[in-house]
C-alpha cells in the first residue's frame, strides 16, 4: 500500500531523513519510534503527501505521489481522502466555528452522502455528541484530540497516520483510544514516546535513529527488550539513584507521554 524508496530530506540543508526504505502493507498496524528530532514528524507529513522528499520516490497504491501527480484532481482527491494525519497538537487541525462544522468539513469538501449523519456517528463515538455546538477551541486537550480524530475518520480513510496520539490524553481515556485502535479496519502509523505502550499500537516497529536513519524495521517485542539497542536510538536513559547509602545507576525508558 505504501513504498518509500530512498526517501531523503532536508530542512535549510540540515538532514531530517536519510535513504529510507521501507513497504507498508494493507491492514498493518506500524509504531514509528525514535528519539526527539529523528524526523518521525517529518516521516508521516511526507507519507501524508503534505511535505514533498528532497530525495527519493514515495508510491501510494503504485501510484508515484508528487507535487506534479497530485495535479491531477481524480488521483488528488482519492490520495486526501484514503490517507489521513492527525497532528500532535490538534489545535493545528481546528479552525471551524463549532465542533459540528469541524467534523462536516471533509465530508463537505469531498461532497460526501450523508454528512449530517457521518458527523453524529463519529461525535457519538468520540463522547462528542453533547458539544456539536461547542466551539472546538473550548474544549479540553483530550476533547480536542477526540475532535481532530473525529474529523478526520468522518471521510473513512484507508490509512492513518497518528503523530504521538496520545499526548494529551488522561490515562483513562488513553486506554479507550488503545483499544479502539486496536479494533479500527485501516492501516496505521503511529508515533509515540511512551514504549510502554507502543507493543499495543502494533506488532512491527520502524526505528529511526539519530542519523535519520532506519535502523530497525521488524518485530516491536525482541527490539524493546535489547537495551543496547534502544540506547542507541537515544530511547533509555541512565542516571543514579540513592537507596539509602547506597547509590546505583541504570537504564529508564522514555515513557514521555
Amino acid at each position: 500500500m505504501l513504498e518509500l524508496t530512498g526517501i531523503t530530506h532536508r530542512y535549510d540543508g540540515c538532514v531530517a531523513l536519510a535513504d529510507i526504505h521501507l513497504r507498508v502493507n494493507p491492514g498493518e498496524k506500524v509504531v514509528l519510534l525514535g528519539a526527539n528530532g529523528s524526523g518521525k514528524s517529518t516521516l508521516l507529513k511526507i507519507v501524508a503527501g503534505l511535505i514533498t522528499p528532497s530525495g527519493g520516490q514515495y508510491r501510494y497504491k503504485g501510484e508515484p505521489i508528487d507535487p506534479q501527480r497530485l495535479k491531477d484532481r481524480a488521483l488528488c482527491r482519492r490520495f486526501r481522502r484514503e490517507v489521513a494525519l492527525l497532528f500532535q497538537n490538534p489545535d493545528a487541525m481546528l479552525f471551524n466555528p463549532t465542533v459540528f462544522d469541524e467534523i462536516a468539513f471533509g465530508p463537505r469538501q469531498l461532497a460526501l452522502a450523508d454528512v449530517d449523519a457521518r458527523v453524529r456517528h463519529w461525535a457519538g463515538v468520540m463522547g462528542l455528541s453533547d458539544r456539536l455546538e461547542r466551539l472546538p477551541f473550548n474544549l479540553s486537550g483530550g476533547e480536542k484530540q477526540k475532535l481532530a480524530l473525529a474529523a478526520l475518520l468522518a471521510v473513512e480513510p484507508e490509512v492513518l497516520l497518528l503523530d504521538e496520539p496520545a499526548a494529551a490524553l488522561d490515562p483513562r481515556t488513553t486506554g479507550w483510544l488503545i483499544d479502539f485502535l486496536a479494533e479500527l479496519p485501516v492501516t496505521l502509523i503511529t508515533t509515540t514516546h511512551n514504549l510502554s505502550l507502543a507493543p499495543e499500537l502494533g506488532s512491527r516497529a520502524l526505528v529511526l535513529g539519530e542519523d535519520h536513519r532506519l535502523i530497525h524495521d521488524g518485530p516491536i517485542e525482541p527490539f524493546l527488550s535489547d537495551t543496547d539497542r534502544l540506547r542507541a536510538a537515544n530511547l533509555v536513559h541512565s542516571h543514579r539513584h540513592r537507596h539509602g547509602a547506597i547509590v546505583h545507576r541504570h537504564d529508564h525508558v522514555h515513557d514521555w507521554d
